[in-house]
């Protein structure tokens, strides 16, 4: 039956309005419609209509009220209008200094940069900042990219692949005002695809639109299987988790040699998997046999240990201080360690998620409990803790709430496991902390716990013991984070009050990248001596790279075509807002 000719004479288009009943909708209005003031950080709740808005917070209007002064005593000097002052460097450092008067002083910035671009620039990163990414991720192409992760850090336009905050369930509101805000601007209106953390673009976003000069490639040990004809289980082996890996072994170690020969210099190192026990050490020492990784990244909270041989028995979760399951692994790299450490001078480097774990402080949950005894029993293995060991995942309202509420840990605010984790090893100089996920969670949309993480860190461990990794591409590039922390800084009454060191630029370096040249052997600190890698990168890839990374299964990469479309046309953006805004009470 042919199909008919839809008639839109006479019909009456309803609006989309979620899950909001007609007396919530006759409290609000459309954002792209109402919103009186676009600012290029939002300054209300928008809400995609699966929640109710609540209305404007007093420091959100005293934000907009001075963004708009700031805007229009700025763009009258400048003789432009406000909306292209809005859309210029200027705008975003109005946002700034407003939101430093309102939230306290967390932003390096000031008043020339409303005026000269140039100056706003001299605050950015320098062109010779040495940056080593921790921690960097892309996904297998038979393996679709994380909707939930991508949409954490782009907000509301997420919808309709992601309708409302997956990590918020409660509606809880950030230090804000938002329930979903934006954590990297540049995602906002772009689509969620299942391509967006496959290899082609994971190399735009990292090497060609960030100042990454040397990135971590990372991957993940599969907790869970899903074996044809049988329900989701552990794995009864390393080989069997290859199922449920996003990036195996060799598909990690592959990607890093192929961006290391296009670009004829270092460019990227990549872990081993960490699975751990006496039944998983043969499959330890083939991976660095075959693929020699240049460190080691494990979770305490995966069923990644095969504790004995029995091929039926189910691997299982671990902890550091395990003589009996976790030691002959660390034995095995040790030993390794002492032949290759020329030539891989990380090789030593133990990397493990804790944290991101609502629920008991277990060390087999990522509790840091483990960690004393561990990094004193292998004092040549350094002991990378990722996350910092913060335990809430992703929104951090109860942790606001718990500093606004002076829980103290040790004379500090105790903010969950990371307080704990930086007084417990703050004596052990082969325990270091790294920041991915956990800065990228805080520094926008709670720049109070930002601080105080960083501040801690800083005062138990010290700022030669902090690593930047961006948990990049889940969040886009790494860039916004890079920016965000060379910008950031802690109030000086909260240093005051608790002790926390100045973040130095020299601290800020230290973080960004040089501690981590250090712990992986890398001498030249010099950008300048990094080559480029290429444009072209996605014509040099060989059909064997491909087969291996599963390309074939790879979504069409639009969004980079999109994209560069966007910016040859150099279209401003106009900062508008799509969504449900509350106006009444």
């Amino acid at each position: 039956m042919p199909m008919k000719k839809w008639n839109e004479n006479g019909r009456v288009w309803e609006q989309d309005r979620g899950l909001l009943g007609e007396e919530q909708v006759a409290k609000c209005e459309r954002a792209d419609v109402a919103e009186p003031f676009h600012a290029p950080i939002p300054t209300r709740m928008i809400s995609n209509g699966e929640y109710m808005p609540v209305p404007q917070t007093e420091q959100q209007k005293r934000v907009e009220a001075r963004v708009e002064a700031l805007a229009d005593e700025a763009s009258k000097r400048l003789g432009i209008s406000r909306r292209k002052f809005l859309h210029s460097s200027g705008g975003m450092a109005a946002t700034l200094l407003a939101m430093n008067e309102v939230f306290g002083r967390f932003f390096n910035v000031s008043l020339i940069e409303l005026f000269e671009p140039a100056a706003y620039a001299a605050s950015a990163p320098p062109m010779d900042l040495f940056v080593f990414d921790d921690q960097l991720h892309f996904v297998r192409g038979s393996k679709p990219s994380p909707a939930a992760l991508r949409a954490i850090a782009q907000g509301p336009s997420s919808a309709p692949t992601v309708k409302s905050n997956p990590f918020n369930p409660r509606g809880q509101l950030d230090e804000r005002g938002d329930s979903w805000g934006v954590w990297n601007p540049a995602l906002v209106g772009l689509p969620v695809d299942p391509g967006y953390a496959h290899l082609t673009r994971f190399i735009k976003d990292v090497y060609l639109d960030s100042q990454v000069t040397i990135g971590l490639l990372s991957n993940v040990t599969a907790s869970m299987v899903q074996i044809e004809g049988e329900k989701a289980r552990a794995p009864r082996n390393a080989e069997e988790a290859q199922h449920g890996e996003i990036l195996t072994a060799a598909q990690t170690a592959a990607a890093r040699n192929f961006i290391n020969e296009i670009s004829g210099s270092t460019r990227m190192l990549c872990h081993g998997m960490l699975y751990v026990g006496k039944g998983n050490l043969a499959y330890v020492q083939e991976q660095i046999d075959q693929n020699e990784p240049d460190s080691w990244k494990g979770y305490n909270i995966s069923n990644a240990a095969k504790v004995d041989y029995d091929p039926n028995s189910l691997m299982r979760q671990w902890r550091h201080d395990d003589e009996e399951v976790a030691y002959p692994t660390f034995e095995l790299i040790q030993k390794n360690y002492e032949r290759i450490k020329n030539r891989k001078p990380g090789f030593n480097n133990i990397c493990v998620h804790k944290g991101l774990a609502p629920g008991p402080p277990d060390p087999l949950r990522g509790h840091p409990g483990d960690l004393p005894k561990a990094a004193s029993d292998w004092p040549k293995l350094n002991f990378i803790t990722y996350h910092a060991c913060i335990q809430p995942n992703f929104f951090l309202a109860d942790t606001l709430k718990d500093i606004q509420d002076a829980r103290l840990r040790g004379g500090a605010p105790n903010i969950s496991w990371t307080t704990e984790y930086a007084q417990l090893v703050q004596d052990r100089p082969n325990c270091y902390a790294e920041i991915g996920t956990t800065w990228a969670s805080s520094v926008v949309t709670f720049p109070t716990v930002a601080a105080h993480i960083m501040g801690q860190l800083m005062k138990f461990m010290g700022e030669d013991r902090i690593v930047f990794g961006s948990d990049s591409v889940w969040y886009g590039s790494p860039q916004w984070q890079i920016e965000a922390l060379w910008r950031f800084q802690i109030p000086e009454a909260m240093r005051e009050k608790y002790g926390y060191p100045a973040l130095t630029e020299s601290a800020k370096r230290k973080i960004l990248g040089l501690t981590s040249a250090k712990l992986y052997g890398i001498r030249a600190r010099d950008t300048g001596s990094y080559k480029p890698v290429p444009k072209d990168y996605e014509s040099r890839m060989s059909q064997e790279l491909k087969t291996l990374l599963e390309f074939d299964q790879l979504t069409a990469d639009n969004m980079s075509r999109m994209k560069e479309t966007y910016a040859a046309l150099a279209i401003e953006p106009d900062h508008t807002r799509y969504g449900w805004m509350r106006v009444r009470v």
